[in-house]
């Protein structure tokens, strides 16, 4: 039987689709099989995986990105349930329709485990979620509308439909199916029949859907489309596709150029500017290392089965087989991981997956390479022994598109410097910008700090953003989460008592932005007391930019595992590493 939620969003779909004239998807039936489910999902939306066999390098630029990880992501998926379980399930599809586009168009579940998804809703932001929208939608939450149908349904694109129509025209040397009714031919492909040229699709306005996100409270949780309209890109016609889908990370710096597909090793077009679809961005990987990157090749074992899997302990590599095969009775492995062949198959998995989230690793490194710079020290203080040491850091956002850091949750992404000073013997005698014990910086939001195990960072210079909401007294707080909620039995997400398009932010809630506008600086400023430098001689400055995508605070409200966070604490990127020398008389 059909769930009341389920039948009231095909009769929504029903009534819009009659009214627009095209066809509508039609709903997963939740009470039959898997395989049925999967035959209806591909019928509707077509994997990527269908996609790659003509496009391989797209899929494999895509197969790593943020995009594609999106609904995998188990930071994602703990923070959608804990907001509507705090909620009480009032944010509904809010998060999945972003993160999980074609599941959200089959009406699935939104709490279904991302490994009992159907086909492409497994994908994230697929090729499906871009590339079958021909509408322009503006600012509207993630609330987009993917055509369905096919993989013989026309898609939207960049360019026209010459080189399909050029494919087409030999179907046979191409090993083509044309005609949607014949039976399938072994080793011959079905493409799209059309590409239909889209001029949204090559503008930043695209992007905003899933880019500039608010919930209904008026709590911006996404603000990279306001930062950029106001920006000096936008006044230069700079698009967000010329530094994310471009040769360099960032950076406007051209588009390479190759064959728009290869069709069964024939090259179809060989010269046309390519969009690297590995969309370069701050993002990166914490999911265990077998799920992720996705791999054309369908891998023999599911979500649940990779989840029993060791890799820390590193099963299957010839140094843990040795010590199994030394003393076999002291290892004990779930049933799906018993067979030795097994065990060696995932591991060899699980290192090219490990190579390849280290290309999302150099990439992340070029992007901030890219798109900031530190300058300094310049001291504002004489260095005399047994005197105060006053300097700074003049830290410079390079990127003229958004804001440094911006990004999901507007609040999360933390930047900040680490500077620490040696003195003449070789001891680091003072330093901020350090981490506690669980790898939270040392600021108001650390658990540690509030027990005393850790010295609060004074001097700490971070640009992550927070949530500031107003206490009672009419005092100040921060927070990471702020929900107005009413006190009742049943809480839930309550929209404000003032317009929101007035006051610019919810009543007392707001978010304070640290972050550094397009192509601005700000100084990051220091001091010592002079009792730390009681030495004549050569001291070293040390700094390095370092950043995350999440604080280890926030992975414990949403109850993140331990793997989670040792994987998010190994992500910290360094960058703008330097030592200055100097001498203190």
């Amino acid at each position: 039987m059909r769930k009341a939620g389920s039948v009231l969003i095909v009769l929504l779909l029903a009534g819009l689709g009659a009214a627009m004239g095209q066809t509508l998807p039609k709903p997963l039936p939740e009470d039959n099989s898997a395989a049925v489910n999967q035959a209806l999902a591909d019928e509707q939306y077509p994997s990527a995986k269908v996609c790659g066999a003509c496009h391989p390098t797209q899929y494999a630029q895509w197969s790593l990105s943020s995009h594609a990880y999106a609904n995998l992501s188990p930071m994602f998926n703990r923070f959608e349930q804990k907001i509507n379980d705090l909620s009480s399930g009032t944010v509904k599809y809010f998060c999945v329709r972003c993160h999980a586009s074609v599941g959200t168009a089959l009406a699935e579940r939104r709490d279904i485990s991302w490994g009992k998804r159907s086909g492409a809703a497994k994908e994230g932001i697929t090729c499906v979620t871009c590339h079958r929208v021909g509408e322009a939608y503006g600012k509207n939450n993630g609330a987009r509308r993917i055509t369905p149908g096919d993989i013989n349904m026309p898609l939207f694109g960049p360019f026209d439909t010459t080189g399909v129509l050029k494919a087409i025209g030999d179907a046979r040397g191409f090993q083509i199916q044309v005609n949607p009714e014949d039976p399938d031919k072994p080793g011959w492909l079905r493409i799209h029949q059309q590409a239909v040229q889209s001029d949204v699709i090559v503008k930043s306005e695209f992007c905003i859907t899933c880019h500039q996100v608010a919930v209904h409270p008026g709590i911006k949780l996404e603000t990279v489309w306001e930062e950029y309209r106001a920006s000096p890109a936008a006044k230069q016609g700079i698009t967000c596709q010329d530094c994310h889908m471009g040769n360099s990370p960032g950076k406007v710096s051209g588009y390479a150029r190759g064959p728009a597909a290869l069709v069964n090793g024939k090259v179809v077009n060989p010269d046309r500017k390519l969009t690297d679809h590995s969309f370069s961005g701050p993002g990166y990987p914490i999911s265990h290392p077998g799920l992720f990157p996705f791999s054309i090749v369908e891998s023999p074992w599911g979500q649940d089965t990779w989840l029993k899997f060791d890799y820390r302990a590193r099963w299957g590599s010839d140094e843990f087989e040795a010590k199994v095969a030394k003393d076999p009775g002291s290892y004990r492995f779930p049933p799906e991981w018993e067979k030795l062949a097994d065990r060696k198959a995932a591991w060899l998995q699980v290192q090219a997956n490990l190579d390849r989230w280290e290309e999302r690793k150099q990439s992340r490194l070029q992007l901030l390479a890219n798109g900031s710079r530190v300058d300094g020290p310049f001291f504002d203080s004489k260095l005399e022994a047994g005197k105060p040491l006053s300097f700074h850091y003049k830290v410079t956002n390079l990127n003229p598109g958004h804001n440094m850091p911006s990004g999901s949750l507007g609040a999360q992404p933390e930047l900040w410097l680490n500077v620490a000073l040696i003195d003449p013997d070789g001891k680091n005698i003072w330093e901020s910008g350090y981490l506690d014990q669980v790898g939270d910086l040392a600021d108001l939001q650390s658990q540690k700090v509030h027990d005393g195990a850790i010295a609060h960072d004074d001097q700490l210079f971070s640009l992550q953003s927070k949530f500031l909401t107003t206490n009672i007294k009419g005092t100040d707080r921060e927070m990471y989460l702020p929900i107005n909620l009413d006190f009742d039995q049943l809480p839930l997400i309550r929209p404000g008592s003032a317009p929101t398009s007035l006051l610019n932010h919810p009543p007392f809630v707001r978010l304070e932005k640290r972050s550094i506008p397009p192509l601005g600086s700000r100084l990051a400023k220091y001091k010592i007391p002079g009792k730390l430098l009681t030495k004549a001689g050569t001291y070293r400055l040390a700094v390095r930019m370092r950043g995350r995508s999440e604080p280890i605070y926030f992975m414990l409200f949403v109850g993140s595992t331990l793997d989670m966070q040792q994987a998010e604490n190994e992500w910290i990127t360094d960058s703008h590493y330097s030592v200055a020398e100097f001498v203190v008389r």
